[in-house]
């Protein structure tokens, strides 16, 4: 019998189409339900890791999306599947009335609305914060000894900000978060004394690998330490085990609980060991513009269908357009990786 051959097409199998009913998912099958909105560039600090001491080139203000326009924007994406909402900065709580937005966001119906904030301010608006809807918040605090804490800020003073988290705990704003960028040859030497902080406070402090995400462009690899390292350092005064799973936790922290019970810290590998594979989230700048990834160089540009008249319906469109464009993987490692064109401020964390 003779054989017949096989003809083998050339053709690649037509790509996935986008969905347009279901929740907000990639061609990865990431469901996204997270949303961290930026509700202003501006700060009262000029972090290392994060904006140039002088020189701050600040978006106009008629550019800035208005309380009105974000409210929108949260709804659709609630609409859509999103449970979660944090608002950043810049600093959010110099945005004027913030108490009156975060009530007006409290009223859709989020399972968590949370906030991260520097502290300076906080102290004062906690109160009203929670009273508004806020559910939690996450402070910055990136050493615990007042002269190094000056100099990575800039400006600010940990007093202030220890006096913060007191408040936010009176108020109810929990459980609480202290977010601090690990730098090497910076505050390094501090992840024992801070892991400790988290023990004797019951607060959970999450370790931070430094991220090519500042102004000044002065991140080196040589830089960054770890979280593998952050762990042993810590785990030789206090052994650790994990408090979570990577497969059923989006959060961008992996958890260690420490093994006598006392507390638990967080490390993000952003840098070391991306955590891409389960990414929920997405990002509202403050000018208007929805980006699928915090190292990504393209946006949506959601402000200008906000202004020119769009429906919910086109807002839903972009929303899925977004999340339908995201890649695999940031690609920190990757020899062809372009760090983003906006610095952390200017994406909101």
């Amino acid at each position: 019998m003779k054989a017949v051959p096989i003809a083998i097409s050339s053709r690649r199998p037509p790509a996935p189409s986008m969905p347009t009913t279901g929740p907000l998912i990639d061609v990865f099958g990431r469901v996204h339900t997270d949303l961290r909105i930026s509700v202003t560039d501006r700060c009262n600090l000029r972090c290392v890791y994060c904006m140039p001491e002088e020189g701050v080139t600040w978006v106009p203000r008629s550019e800035i999306l208005t309380f009105e326009e974000i409210e929108r924007i949260a709804s659709v994406a609630h609409d859509l599947g999103v449970d979660s909402l944090r608002l950043t900065g810049g600093e959010p709580l110099v945005r004027a009335s913030i108490t009156d937005l975060v009530a007006r966001l409290g009223r859709i119906g989020f399972s968590d609305l949370s906030m991260t904030t520097n502290g300076s301010g906080l102290a004062r608006l906690a109160p009203a914060l929670a009273a508004a809807g806020l559910m939690r918040v996450n402070i910055s605090c990136d050493s615990l000894k007042p002269e190094r804490f000056a100099g990575i800020r800039r400006r600010g003073v940990l007093a202030t900000v220890l006096e913060a988290m007191d408040a936010a705990e009176q108020a109810g704003l929990t459980p609480l978060k202290i977010n601090v960028v690990v730098m090497a040859g910076v505050n390094d030497d501090e992840i024992v004394d801070l892991a400790g902080f988290a023990r004797d406070t019951g607060r959970v402090v999450r370790f931070i690998e430094f991220m090519p995400l500042d102004a000044g462009e002065a991140w080196e690899r040589s830089k960054v330490v770890p979280g593998e390292e952050i762990l042993a350092r810590i785990s030789n005064v206090w052994p650790l085990e994990p408090a979570s799973e990577r497969a059923v936790d989006a959060a961008p922290a992996d958890r260690y609980r420490f093994v006598d019970g006392c507390g638990e810290i967080g490390v993000i590998t952003s840098v070391t060991r991306a955590f891409c594979g389960s990414c929920n989230r997405l990002r509202l700048t403050a000018d208007g513009a929805i980006r699928n990834c915090l190292f990504a160089n393209g946006e949506h540009p959601v402000r200008d269908v906000l202004r020119s008249g769009g429906s919910d319906a086109d807002l839903a469109l972009l929303l899925r357009q977004a999340v339908w464009a995201k890649r695999a993987g940031h690609g920190i490692n990757d020899p062809s990786f372009l760090r983003p064109a906006r610095s952390m401020s200017m994406i909101g964390g």
